[in-house]
């Protein structure tokens, strides 16, 4: 089995020399407690709240399970005991050093709830996604995704080139470090535990779900609306469930980072632009698991594969955010004319439209949508198309086209 190394190692080892505490959040199974265990020192003490009898105390007795411990010290899924935070709070005030506490939670709506209402600018927060493409198949030092050409060429550099077999060969794999690290050898098998762990250990925790089967049916007819508007009603009327209810479960997949939301982008002067989010989920993989694709060569030329394929491009530029501690602000575009854009990324005070295609010769006229922007108060910078082409080349000196490979 081999470790592969995070894109995030460097931002937790400088922000452990400024923080007393540092707090890792992430779906289960991305690598969490993995990378911390590759980093921590060997003076650090690790406890895990997995362990029932830990969980115990630091519930109970939080004041004594510190007592118990050293510093610093890495706590691993932090959500099970809350109790702790006010207390880890009062040891920071009373000057802990830098460093001292390391926590990771699966949960990363409940965790960042708890440690922004007893930790609140004490504690450094970082989200861990699952793999990127960069980190499994890439080298050298990654950055976030800018719209910038002597950027796009260094991106070129420390990506490994993929054709449209290979790039939906690692759609189908996933990203989950247990399959790609070579852990764990049959994906099938490993999916399936996976959703039943999650069902059993997280869903649990935040619904009372009197039939599991019925929430497994849900997460699969979520995955078959990979990259479309959200539809509530539509989900619920999949699986025989009220909409109240789907829309509290699509809560729930979203509050444990299976799923996300791309809202829509509007301004004052765009007015009659759609105010429905579409969805995606972090990892293809179980999308692909979800809507029983059996291999690559089957998804590529399945119903979902441009749907999947848009999914893949998003997640995969929000990770190169993600694994840089950086805000990303990403939306999508669709008015009432049903003109759109994929993606709009705003950076440095422009907005950058982005298309995806499947296509290794798209034409330009996916482009021409770019220029709605022009009408709103943001200024428009230089757009991409992302596609299958091998090697970076342009449209025009504003529209680059850039292989999915790059991102």
């Amino acid at each position: 089995m081999d470790y592969i190394t995070r894109d995030l190692e460097d931002k937790i080892l400088s922000l452990s020399k400024e923080y007393a505490a540092v707090l890792i959040t992430g779906p289960r199974q991305v690598g969490k407690t993995t990378v911390l265990r590759k980093l921590m020192e060997t003076n650090r003490e690790y406890v895990t709240l997995d362990d029932l009898e830990e969980r115990s105390i630091a519930r109970n007795d939080p004041a004594l399970f510190l007592q118990l411990h050293n510093r610093p010290i890495m706590i691993d899924e932090a959500q099970y005991a809350p109790q702790l935070f006010s207390y880890i709070k009062m040891e920071i005030d009373n000057g802990a050093p830098p460093g001292s506490f390391w926590l990771t939670g699966s949960q990363a709506f409940r965790m960042m709830e708890l440690a922004q209402e007893s930790l609140a600018g004490r504690v450094a927060l970082l989200h861990m996604p699952s793999l990127s493409q960069h980190e499994i198949y890439g080298s050298g030092k990654m950055s976030p995704f800018t719209v910038d050409l002597s950027a796009l060429k260094e991106r070129a550099k420390i990506n490994a080139p993929a054709d449209m077999k290979e790039i939906y060969r690692r759609i189908w794999m996933g990203s989950m470090p247990g399959l790609l690290s070579g852990r764990y050898t049959d994906r099938d098998v490993f999916y399936s535990s996976y959703l039943q762990t999650y069902i059993e250990r997280d869903v649990s925790e935040l619904v009372d779900l009197t039939d599991k089967l019925v929430f497994r049916d849900f997460i699969r007819a979520a995955a078959c609306r990979v990259g479309q508007m959200l539809n509530i009603h539509s989900i619920a009327q999949d699986v025989g469930v009220s909409d109240d209810t789907a829309k509290r479960w699509l809560q729930v997949l979203e509050k444990s980072d299976v799923i996300f939301y791309l809202r829509p982008y509007s301004n004052n002067l765009l007015k009659r632009t759609v105010k429905t989010p579409k969805m995606y989920f972090f990892d293809t993989g179980l999308v692909a698991y979800l809507t029983k694709y059996s291999s690559p060569e089957i998804l590529a030329s399945g119903a979902i594969n441009g749907a999947i394929l848009e999914n893949y491009v998003v997640s995969e530029l929000l990770k190169t955010y993600h694994n840089q501690a950086k805000e990303c602000l990403i939306w999508y575009y669709r008015d009432k004319e049903s003109r759109e854009i994929d993606i709009l990324l705003e950076n440095d005070g422009v907005l950058n439209p982005i298309e995806i295609k499947r296509s290794v010769n798209p034409g330009n006229e996916r482009i021409r949508a770019f220029e709605i922007l022009d009408q709103g108060t943001v200024p428009r910078g230089k757009g991409v198309l992302f596609c299958m082409r091998p090697t970076l080349s342009a449209i025009n000196s504003e529209s680059f086209v850039v292989p999915i490979w790059m991102i």
